[in-house]
């Protein structure tokens, strides 16, 4: 349930706040592995961030890690240049809006 707990605390954190996703229309697919694994699928739209379990919607920028991995990122426990350079991380579809989700996971951290 820390998977969920974290993406509540983030969609929270930005629908209370959502000027750092101001235009933003994107959809994210997290591909995570271990005891939390399987697809969450994160909209950013109408300045608005909401999440589901699954894939729903075609994903314009997909990440695949592990689950642990995950909640480090969006902690920012976890450097992603680091992640994706050692295969802790892998990242597929438009590159343009995983540098965008780095700057939106920088901007609503969420540290522990």
């Amino acid at each position: 349930m820390q998977v969920q707990k974290t993406l509540q605390d983030l969609s929270n954190r930005i629908n209370t706040q959502p000027q750092g996703i101001a235009g933003l229309h994107a959809v994210y697919h997290f591909v995570l592995s271990g005891e939390e694994g399987g697809t969450y699928e994160v909209v950013f739209a109408e300045n608005q961030a909401d999440y589901t379990m699954g894939g729903t919607r075609e994903a314009g920028c997909m990440l695949e890690l592990s689950d642990k991995d995950f909640i480090k990122l969006v902690e920012g426990r976890l450097n992603p240049t680091v992640a994706l350079v050692t295969g802790k991380l892998k990242i597929s579809g438009q590159m343009g809006l995983s540098f965008k989700l780095q700057t939106i996971l920088h901007h609503y951290q969420l540290q522990k």
